[in-house]
């Protein structure tokens, strides 16, 4: 799955060369048997999920997000997922399900990806074991049309905890929209609004539906060749808005590595499972990315931004370093005085 044909001079697709191969390889974490925190923390495990899960220390998992694969044909790296009658699937959901119980704190959250078809099979299992609160339902305007139906492009995430006690930082996860009609109070000021140079903005409380993701594609730094890559715009507002910075998140199909990138980004520990070794070498580059790049497309200056709002993102990203270069200036000329 090397890239080695030429591609568009835009196409930013990751891929990894055979050196990448070699120097990533031993990187990969292998567990057979019980291991402590410490051995599995801020790793790659290349293994099926149900036969890893029983490994792993127990009260350990502050954020467990669960994409499985959904109840769909599709090939991953030759590996054939094949769509199983809905008793069959609802069955796999609650065994995997079930060893994910014991590693989580009594104050941790959950969140489930799946798509339509699947989404009651999901809530189900979920309420056998935990408080749903939510449904989160985003738009992923990506894919086929369709002639005798309506296109499916929304997929849904549960919302759930252990206990009553959880964290949830609804600041963190607050959209910066434009305002195209601003309000003002009887003294002529910005009614829950603020202007700068580049216009009107407000910051609003995020709801279960999202219409500011964009799936990656070819042009984006984050894509990789994994069918069913989840945005790392989604992932962050999921790990801002359910841990702290030190939390655990654990990922036990963690795919071409999403989750345990944003984690990384967002100073998280994180633990990744997957069983295709090629989607483990493509976690484990990016993770190797992520040492130097922490952007996440869509969220700048400790915001997220609407769509189609890129010019007003990059402003504010150069006005944040500009401050912070400034100020790093000032330091540097008291200190020399």
């Amino acid at each position: 799955m090397n890239d080695s044909h030429t591609r568009a001079p835009r196409n930013r697709t990751l891929n990894l060369s055979s050196a990448d191969t070699s120097r990533l390889l031993p990187r990969l974490r292998h567990i057979n048997d019980p291991v402590n925190l410490h051995e599995c923390l801020d790793t790659t495990i290349l293994g099926d999920a149900m036969q890893v899960l029983p490994y792993l220390p127990s009260n350990t998992v502050d954020l467990l997000i669960l994409d499985p694969p959904y109840n769909l044909t599709k090939s991953f790296n030759g590996t054939v997922f094949s769509r199983l009658p809905t008793t069959q699937y609802e069955a796999w959901l609650r065994d995997w399900m079930q060893l994910c119980l014991g590693l989580l704190r009594p104050t941790a959250t959950v969140y489930v990806c799946c798509e339509w078809q699947s989404s009651g099979m999901v809530q189900r299992v979920l309420e056998d074991h935990l408080t749903v609160r939510n449904r989160i339902t985003w738009e992923r305007e990506k894919g086929r049309g369709a002639q005798h139906n309506w296109k499916n492009c929304s997929e849904d995430i549960w919302f759930c905890t252990v206990s009553q006690d959880y964290w949830f930082d609804v600041e963190a996860v607050k959209i910066k929209r434009r305002v195209l009609a601003p309000y003002r109070d009887t003294n002529g000021q910005p009614k829950d609004w603020h202007y700068d140079s580049d216009g009107a903005f407000r910051l609003t409380y995020p709801s279960n539906l999202w219409t500011d993701i964009s799936v990656p594609f070819w042009s984006m730094p984050e894509n990789t060749v994994h069918p069913t890559q989840k945005p790392e715009k989604l992932m962050a507002k999921l790990i801002l808005a359910s841990s702290r910075p030190g939390d655990l998140v654990l990922d036990p199909f963690v795919g071409s590595g999403t989750t345990a990138v944003v984690a990384k980004k967002l100073s998280r520990h994180y633990i990744g499972i997957e069983k295709e070794e090629y989607y483990c070498l493509l976690v484990e580059r990016r993770l190797e990315l992520a040492e130097h790049d922490r952007s996440i497309q869509g969220y700048v200056a400790g915001n997220f931004w609407e769509r189609n709002t890129l010019g007003s993102q990059t402003k504010e990203r150069e006005d944040t370093f500009a401050n912070a270069f400034q100020g790093q200036a000032s330091l540097f000329g008291a200190d020399n005085e």
